[in-house]
């Protein structure tokens, strides 16, 4: 550390350290939406908030649960479990909210600290390992204590420094949740695509009615026909017809590859919860899509890169477009196909049975086309993250430890 830079314990300069508790009821008493958002683990990332899986509480609820208000700025930690140490800042966004017992509340004291500046330095390399090993020193589960959090000792820069560190690494950060933003929304559009297209049969019900399909211009209008036939799955576009999936794609297995099998690279290993870790050498060229059989039956992966699955997944090998079977595979509940109550599975043949309509070559070609350009642009964005969150995790060690002076931290984030 700086010389120049005095260390103080966390505890002797927080307004507040502390977790909350579950509302009465568990998560039978959780509303799809509510007047207070409760924050559990599993929205706090070091890479920074996610409302995946908000849960939401009553007024009474959060009455009772009044002690552990979050404020805008609050350092939230999980303090239990697989997701120990995990670091991330409340955002107004999510407020007003309340904390369950498996996160804890970290104010600073404002005149001492500030609070991006704590954050950044609790998810540094260094701190990240020291509560990660005390945590796992517990005698039952992982778990950080409130005496715990308070004993930190935490570099104390004067006030102005703290926020030009933070500002540094904070645009960094506001660069790479752009992205992702910008990800999902590319996603969405390709989601509304496929399902205008081959769910809702939108372009055939406005020619079927003398109408422009919205959105495209004649060429492709021209690839759907105007009515609609029988078929086994009800109406579908004339001339369409139907197919069993086995017609459009094929589910290969995956390899067994142990943890301790791995060897240092940087190929993405897949199991049914996604990247379970890297490896040198890959067994897929990419692009493909992955989907779970063992384990998270029925998730649906996209990968550009090439790649290792593991004998808990299928990969797909296609004789339509990727981009389409894609889309495809995650309308089709391939998440209720369990066959194995005892270790879920997904059997392969019962997915090959399933009839989905049969689009023409030149319909597949032309949503391919559009979305093809989506998913690059997507891959382009992953990766320009990808860079971001590599420069973060090089600068932060070397700002909060005062031996990067802070016009060169600029420089390379500029």
């Amino acid at each position: 550390m700086s010389s120049e830079w005095h260390w103080k314990q966390l505890g002797d300069h927080c307004l507040k350290i502390g977790s909350g508790a579950t509302p009465s009821g568990g998560k039978d008493g959780y509303l799809d939406n509510g007047p207070f958002a409760l924050f559990r683990s599993q929205n706090v990332y070091n890479d920074g908030f996610t409302p995946r899986g908000l849960a939401f509480i009553s007024e009474a609820q959060a009455k009772k649960l009044s002690g552990v208000a979050v404020s805008e700025g609050d350092v939230l930690l999980n303090i239990t479990g697989d997701s120990v140490a995990r670091v991330c800042l409340a955002s107004s966004r999510y407020l007003p909210a309340r904390v369950n017992q498996h996160v804890a509340i970290v104010r600073p004291d404002p005149s001492v600290f500030d609070s991006r500046f704590v954050r950044y330095f609790l998810a540094s390399s260094a701190q990240q390992d020291l509560m990660l090993g005390l945590a796992a020193a517990g005698a039952t589960r992982n778990a950080l204590t409130k005496s715990m959090i308070e004993s930190f000792r935490v570099p104390c820069p004067p006030m102005w420094v703290q926020r030009k560190i933070a500002d540094t690494l904070a645009a960094i950060d506001d660069r790479i949740a752009l992205l992702r933003e910008t990800n999902a929304t590319l996603e969405a559009i390709a989601q509304a695509l496929f399902k205008s297209w081959f769910v809702d049969f939108d372009p055939v019900r406005a020619k079927q009615q003398g109408l422009a399909p919205a959105g495209m211009d004649e060429a492709t209008a021209a690839l759907f026909p105007d009515s609609f036939e029988e078929s086994a799955l009800g109406l579908v576009p004339k001339s369409w017809g139907v197919q069993r999936l086995e017609a459009a794609l094929e589910l290969a297995y995956g390899k067994a590859l142990k943890s301790t099998d791995r060897l240092p690279g940087n190929v993405p290993v897949y199991g049914s919860g996604g990247i379970t870790g890297h490896h040198n050498e890959s067994l897929v060229s990419g692009p493909s899509i992955i989907v779970g059989r063992k384990g998270t039956v029925g998730s649906v992966y996209w990968e550009d890169r090439a790649f290792f699955p593991i004998d808990t997944v299928f990969y797909v090998r296609a004789n339509v477009p990727l981009t389409y079977c894609f889309y495809l595979l995650q309308t089709l509940r391939l998440q209720d196909m369990n066959t194995d109550a005892a270790v879920p599975g997904l059997n392969r043949n019962n997915v090959y049975r399933l009839e989905v309509a049969r689009p023409s070559g030149h319909v597949l070609h032309a949503f391919d086309a559009v979305v093809g350009a989506v998913r690059k642009s997507i891959f382009s964005n992953e990766q320009q993250a990808q860079t971001l969150s590599t420069l973060r995790d090089t600068l932060l060690p070397r700002l909060i430890s005062g031996q990067l002076r802070l016009l060169e931290a600029e420089a390379l984030a500029a």
